[in-house]
């Protein structure tokens, strides 16, 4: 008996949302759109546009592999020496003459943040890359950090050497790679649906008042014994 009673309170719950969404589908479609937009608009006006260069490098455990192949072990070994070369580039001994060289008003740890370099699908190719909001200087400056690494990492790392295998270029064919106004519209989106739904709901949540024959009933408990019709316009005191 309890199960029956908890699978109707259920349903007439489900019933109540279901109309108080529909009750309020266009506020609800409005503020998912007018958030959207505003989502769209303010990131493609205010928010600055971010560009990003790289360059790639391949790694070798062995300075010199010209006079025989390269079998899976020294494959392996070079593969993790990505990781070391990584750490290396990142380092003061790479940025620093870089920031010299540059001239650039920025610190070293400043520059080692805006700086990343990770293994491309775990092979022995590096990829160093760089976002700005200045296409020009992100690529001046991936330029120089690959300039500069590869006789440091020859210096740190005796029996080992890299080669740049792409040099420093803009992706995304120099177009932004960032911010996504597509979708921070999305999110924006939602974001005016749920602040909608979180208003409408407290709104009837602090509403008391019997709007329909179906709240008196599912409220009081009790059934209708009669309705009085309001007529707009007529005078019954008459």
């Amino acid at each position: 008996m309890e199960r029956k009673d908890e699978a109707k309170d259920l349903e007439i719950d489900l019933s109540f949302i279901f109309q108080i969404l529909r009750k309020n589908i266009i506020p609800l479609v409005l503020a998912a759109i007018v958030f959207g937009v505003a989502a769209y608009v303010g990131t493609n006006t205010l928010i600055p546009k971010q560009y990003k260069a790289s360059a790639k490098l391949i790694v070798n455990n062995k300075s010199d592999t010209s006079e025989r192949s390269v079998n899976n072990s020294e494959l392996t070994a070079a593969q993790s020496l990505a990781n070391t070369y990584s750490v290396i580039i990142k380092s003061n001994s790479v940025l620093q003459p870089v920031i010299d060289k540059m001239q650039l008003s920025m610190t070293y740890e400043s520059l080692a943040s805006a700086i990343t370099v990770s293994p491309v699908n775990e092979t022995q190719v590096i990829e160093v890359s760089m976002t700005s909001t200045d296409p020009s200087f992100a690529k001046k400056v991936i330029a120089s950090v690959v300039k500069v690494a590869q006789p440091t990492i020859k210096d740190v790392v005796d029996a080992g050497s890299v080669k740049v295998v792409d040099d420093s270029r803009l992706a995304n064919n120099g177009n932004p790679v960032g911010p996504n106004a597509k979708k921070n519209a999305v999110f924006g989106a939602g974001v005016g649906l749920i602040f909608m739904l979180l208003i409408v709901f407290l709104k009837e949540l602090f509403n008391k008042k019997f709007k329909t024959e179906n709240d008196v009933t599912n409220t009081l408990g009790l059934p209708m014994l009669g309705v009085i019709p309001y007529v707009e316009g007529k005078d019954f005191t008459k």
